[in-house]
């Protein structure tokens, strides 16, 4: 009798847990951090609570400065994980990459931008989707020897005046929200 009411606790806990974990992966930003870490065989490293609490000062510092460091400013929230000091070698396999982050995002998200540039092992990926009143956007930058993922929520005069000019923009985006001093 114990072992069954011990397995029904256990069937129980897990029909709970699952369904959360699969909402939690939903948004793209995790998958996509974990088939970087596979295809270039990289491990992430993520901000740390410092930093973390680091950007939400630069964001307050750079409302009450103005400009255009207000539109990051106003980003509702924002994930990073970085690679750094590490090798990025598509073994001539830019391609497989490009069709494997497609198909990652492929069911939430909408590409935006992606350029790639083989010869010198350089991608940037930019891809939204709704969300409300706001947009999240997702930037994947790698270059030979670091990448960066960046999940940012942006009001969507903010992302109209981004994509003026699209080739800066996943640049312009990371370097905002992973650059301490504005």
């Amino acid at each position: 009798m114990k072992i069954k009411v011990t397995t029904v606790g256990l069937v129980l806990a897990l029909a709970l847990v699952i369904p959360l974990t699969a909402y939690a992966n939903r948004d793209g930003f995790d998958n996509v951090v974990k088939a970087i870490e596979r295809f270039y065989h990289v491990k992430h490293q993520t901000l740390p609570l410092l930093a973390r609490a680091g950007i939400k000062a630069v964001r307050t510092g750079a409302k009450i400065r103005g400009g255009e460091y207000k539109q990051i400013a106003e980003a509702g929230s924002v994930r990073v994980a970085f690679f750094e000091e590490q090798r990025f070698d598509s073994r001539g396999n830019i391609a497989a990459f490009k069709a494997l982050v497609q198909s990652t995002l492929a069911e939430n998200w909408a590409p935006l931008v992606q350029t790639l540039a083989p010869k010198d092992e350089e991608q940037t990926y930019i891809y939204v989707r709704d969300a409300g009143q706001k947009f999240h956007v997702l930037v994947i930058t790698i270059e030979k020897k670091e990448a960066t993922v960046v999940q940012a929520t942006l009001s969507p005069q903010t992302l109209a005046d981004l994509t003026k000019n699209p080739n800066e923009m996943g640049k312009k985006l990371t370097d905002e929200v992973t650059i301490s001093d504005p």
